[in-house]
């Protein structure tokens, strides 16, 4: 990149602003086809002991780095940094739960991206909800849909349980989520799972979209929910007491305040 040229991270992150939805998400796209200069707290780039820098906000962990040579000049970083592609970045963070925190030296204090938007750059972006997601109990009454799922999911030997809820994306159509609580997960399990969503979404009702999710997920915000939330409309087990106590309103899973941005500590 020559010499006062901007990137495209640095072109929408100049625009991010806090209820921007949509400048956010671009800024999510503009990530994964670019890429950041990590900041790197031991070892040089490539090095077997390199790892990058650390921060905290709003006890939530990130890896600082910033987004052009510039900027890197402009920091004050005096140890080494790695260049990495964004979504190289992405998969590599957000397993372990770490964010990555962009321009931390800048007024304002830079922008964070927490985990769960690099989960989205890494599997991709149209893959996966935009969030912050408002998840509730489904309003809609469906009882042939979920009485035709549990016949379908009785005769299914590779499912445990099934919940629901109702999925209100940051920007996108809501839908109705079923998460899958299934005994293992080869690839005959799979399968049978499939076909039974295929003999049973005759029975929603026209232009409702449906998703489904996978119960053993860690890094799901709506399984976490799920878990937390909620007990099973079909259980092969019959167990499962009364659900949690709901969770607050807002984003589930994403930090309470600042999102996008806030308010970054010293590295």
């Amino acid at each position: 990149m020559s010499a006062g040229a901007e990137s495209g991270v640095e072109q929408m992150l100049r625009q991010v602003a806090p209820g921007r939805y949509d400048t956010y998400e671009a800024l999510l796209h503009a990530l994964a086809e670019g890429s950041v200069w990590m900041l790197l707290w031991h070892g040089q780039a490539g090095s077997p002991d390199a790892q990058y820098g650390n921060m905290e906000v709003d006890g939530l962990g990130y890896a600082p780095c910033v987004t052009s040579a510039q900027e890197l000049a402009a920091s004050g970083w005096n140890r080494a940094h790695a260049v990495v592609p964004g979504r190289a970045v992405a998969s590599s963070l957000y397993p372990d739960r770490w964010g990555l925190w962009l321009n931390p030296h800048a007024p304002g204090g830079g922008v964070g991206v927490p985990w769960l938007d690099l989960r989205r750059i890494a599997a991709g972006l149209d893959r996966l909800p935009a969030g912050p997601l408002h998840l509730s109990e489904p309003a809609l009454e469906l009882p042939q849909f979920y009485a035709l799922l549990g016949q379908n999911a009785h005769r299914t030997p590779a499912v445990r349980a099934l919940r629901r809820a109702w999925v209100q994306p940051a920007l996108g159509t809501p839908y109705l989520a079923i998460g899958l609580d299934l005994y293992d997960g080869s690839q005959a399990a799979v399968e049978s799972v499939r076909l039974m969503m295929r003999q049973s979404i005759g029975a929603v009702p026209e232009g409702l979209p449906v998703s489904t999710v996978a119960m053993s997920d860690e890094h799901d915000p709506v399984a976490m929910w799920m878990r937390a939330n909620t007990r099973p409309f079909f259980d092969r087990d019959v167990h499962g007491g009364a659900p949690a106590a709901p969770s607050p309103a807002g984003g589930y899973g994403y930090p309470p305040v600042g999102h996008p941005g806030g308010t970054a500590q010293a590295y």
